[in-house]
């Protein structure tokens, strides 16, 4: 088994809180906390317990292949190799601070290159396109705070452009990739060619992923672990970025 040491550094939270403001897929159940104890019982002593619930595509998740690739790895079978790995952020604020359908170009992904090296092996793509500053306003992160299937045409955000997904799995053997957005696939996809490039190759991807702009470009360990459902196509992630001193 492949061991990774942690290195000393900062330690950087690329999360959502899990709340009642969480953003959702317009069509997804959003997320409920239902208390279920909150006092002191009566043999003396503080007791706190809920239940929750809600979407497993909703948040800071992690998409796993089988979300768009039949038959590819639920989020259990997600090698934990593939969710510990050395990261690299693509930064597209600009270009996406006055186009929110904007779509991340095969020319975004060498020009990285060119400013940073080649993306290494076994590493994380994060794209940043600045939109987690605008979380949890459904209305600016999303394009609409509208809810149910009508509120899906009206989505507006960037993402990963199909041709730049088959770029990556046809000349970088990548582990995952992750974004700042709701999806991998922009906000106006309705064919979601990003996501069934990527996944049918088992390259998984994080979405809603918050605080890139806290990361430099390379150089930081990613740690994103999700609840382990067995079978989910997706679930709840804590990821973490380690910034070595």
């Amino acid at each position: 088994m492949t061991s990774v040491a942690l290195p000393a550094g900062e330690f950087v939270d690329l999360s959502h809180t899990y709340d009642a403001s969480t953003i959702f897929w317009p069509t997804a159940e959003t997320f409920a906390l239902q208390k279920v104890a909150d006092g002191d019982t009566p043999a003396g002593f503080y007791y706190a317990a809920n239940n929750f619930a809600g979407s497993e595509h909703g948040g800071t998740h992690i998409d796993a292949p089988v979300h768009f690739a039949r038959g590819h790895q639920t989020v259990d079978q997600i090698p934990l190799q593939s969710l510990i790995a050395p990261a690299v952020v693509v930064d597209v604020t600009q270009a996406s601070a006055g186009n929110a359908d904007y779509q991340v170009a095969v020319d975004d992904l060498t020009r990285f290159e060119q400013q940073h090296g080649r993306i290494p092996d076994g590493s994380v793509v994060l794209f940043k396109t600045g939109f987690a500053s605008r979380w949890p306003n459904a209305q600016a992160y999303l394009g609409t705070a509208e809810r149910g299937d009508n509120a899906v045409a009206k989505l507006h955000f960037p993402g990963l452009h199909p041709d730049a997904a088959k770029w990556i799995v046809e000349n970088r053997a990548v582990k995952a990739v992750g974004i700042d957005t709701a999806s991998i696939d922009y906000g106006q996809s309705t064919l979601y060619e990003t996501h069934r490039a990527l996944y049918a190759r088992d390259i998984p991807a994080l979405e809603n992923v918050a605080s890139l702009d806290r990361l430099p470009p390379t150089g930081t360990l990613l740690i994103a672990l999700p609840m382990k459902i067995g079978g989910g196509s997706g679930a709840p992630v804590r990821v973490v970025a380690v910034i070595p001193k």
